[in-house]
């Protein structure tokens, strides 16, 4: 049956600026078949059969679309023990043995969430904590940036790691004081190691906890979202939910973990959406956390070592290979990107594989997290169509950590939204879940007002406006993955997926935005959230 949306306010975004957008002011959008046949007068478009969907004075928009996150990962940690409120390392332990005790018998004792900045102690749990809710079976705490890593003394006996053990190539094995023992921190990809052998996998994932995955986003309204950096497991755990997935998840293959090898594995998958799974191309991580001082700088962190910069994942020559198969196989390249150093690896690697490839198509390459990116790197990635994917959320939750970690000149540059907004590039806003949770609306807020946890104003002058945040999380959304035709906008032809807001972003004070709840979200015409 047709729908009648009406009596409320529609933003429809399908312009460039609120004014136009004010003075366009449709009255109704009819919904036929999961896509929207027609925008306009009330009177152009009543129908005498349809269902009227009264607003009540409500806004409704399109369906907000995720341009990265852990769609699979977020379902794991689910499953885990949340330490994302402890305060201490006496927090940790006790949410760690309340988790075993409710669990029963496991075979790990896994947390996730935990942020070293805002510990009592300042610092990792590392094995001398966490022997204190084991010595018998491994304990593993994932930190809340997912770039480092804590395991007791278990852990390190069956992963074999000693004072012997050499640092992995673009990571670390934290030692204590005596340089040599191990103790149990693990630092990017040394983290990687011992996370793919003591995480649950995604057997995991049941029926239940896959619902409430889906959840997470829809009741922030999301309609499309991520699955950054897919593992050849969790790529068959997505395939696997089928027909029980109620949203759009478009996956990245790692490239240095077969990722070649899945693209012609699921070749269908590719570009085109299977049961609400499709391929949208290839994923390289490059740095870490600039909050836990990983991000690949080229000026050194203030605090500590005046000469430390961190470290890249991998050499410029991996990169340069990696960047030119995609090119030749014409498929886009996401990269994590937080240092400026790993800014710089990926534009110079892109601008030397599209001169030695001679393949310069609209790929939309595409850096994600953009922290530290400086405004010459925005002009040369305009002259690419690189995407700026901005983790905006980083001013509220840890703008003061970049203030003290890089001073006031480079910290209140991160996210720079505005200027990536005036060279002309397509930015869009992400909160990288788990990481954070994939609320739009507080992204919107931390765009317009940029204040951190302790009141700070972080980069006034990199504020943007309301419309062009609210744009930030659909039409430059879709842009991304190529989808601008059929989402993002409310117009005619596109895909029905809408959300209905208690009230309008554009009519409430900036400072009101995070406070904006999601009553309802509808993917393809279907109600597949309401409040």
């Amino acid at each position: 049956m047709d729908k009648i949306y009406y009596n409320g306010k529609i933003l429809t975004m399908r312009y460039r600026d609120a004014a136009e957008e004010i003075e366009y002011a449709p009255e109704a959008v009819l919904v036929r078949d999961g896509v929207i046949a027609a925008v306009g007068k009330m009177d152009e478009i009543r129908r005498e059969d349809a269902e009227y969907c009264d607003l009540e004075g409500k806004c409704l928009m399109p369906g907000f679309i995720d341009p990265h996150s852990h769609f699979i990962m977020n379902g794991q940690m689910a499953m885990w023990a949340d330490l994302s409120d402890c305060e201490s390392f006496e927090d940790i332990v006790r949410t760690l043995r309340e988790y075993q005790k409710k669990a029963g018998n496991i075979k790990a004792i896994i947390g996730f969430g935990y942020d070293h900045n805002f510990l009592k102690e300042g610092g990792h749990p590392d094995k001398r904590v966490l022997d204190q809710v084991s010595i018998d079976l491994p304990v593993f705490v994932l930190h809340v940036s997912v770039h480092f890593a804590c395991g007791n003394s278990v852990v390190l006996k069956l992963t074999g790691i000693d004072e012997n053990t050499p640092d992995p190539e673009g990571g670390k094995f934290g030692r204590l004081e005596d340089g040599r023992e191990p103790s149990g921190y693990f630092e990017e990809t040394a983290m990687h190691v011992i996370f793919r052998r003591f995480t649950q996998g995604t057997e995991g994932i049941t029926p239940e906890v896959a619902e409430k995955m889906q959840e997470t986003y829809l009741r922030y309204g999301v309609t499309t979202a991520q699955d950054g950096a897919t593992t050849p497991a969790e790529m068959a755990a997505l395939v696997k939910m089928g027909d029980s997935l109620k949203m759009d998840v478009v996956a990245y293959p790692m490239m240095s973990d077969h990722g070649e090898e899945m693209l012609h594995q699921y070749e269908e998958y590719v570009g085109k959406y299977q049961n609400h799974v499709k391929i949208g191309g290839y994923k390289l991580i490059l740095d870490g956390s600039p909050q836990g001082r990983s991000a690949w700088m080229s000026k050194p962190y203030l605090g500590g070592d005046p000469d430390y910069c961190a470290y890249p994942w991998m050499t410029d020559e991996q990169v340069g290979r990696y960047i030119e198969t995609a090119l030749r196989e014409k498929k886009q390249v996401l990269a994590h990107c937080n240092g400026d150093a790993a800014s710089e690896q990926f534009i110079t690697a892109y601008e030397k594989a599209v001169g030695k490839t001679g393949v310069n198509d609209d790929l939309r390459p595409t850096m994600i997290h953009c922290q530290t990116v400086r405004n010459d790197q925005l002009d040369r990635m305009k002259k690419l169509n690189m995407v700026a994917s901005i983790f905006v959320g980083h001013v509220w939750y840890w703008g003061d950590i970049h203030m003290m970690n890089f001073g006031p000149e480079r910290g209140n540059h991160i996210s720079p939204a505005k200027d990536a907004l005036e060279r002309g590039l397509h930015v869009n806003f992400h909160q990288d879940t788990p990481v954070t949770r994939p609320d739009m609306m507080h992204s919107v807020w931390c765009a317009v007002n940029r204040i951190s946890r302790r009141g700070n104003v972080i980069g006034k002058e990199q504020k943007i406006s309301v419309y062009d945040a609210l744009r930030a999380v659909t039409i430059e959304g879709a842009y991304e993955y190529f989808e601008e035709g059929s989402k993002g906008t409310i117009e005619s032809g596109k895909r029905a997926d809408l959300v209905i807001l208690e009230t309008s972003p554009l009519d409430v004070s900036e400072n009101e935005i995070k406070d904006i709840k999601v009553v309802k979200t509808i993917k393809d015409g279907v109600t597949v959230y309401e409040r």
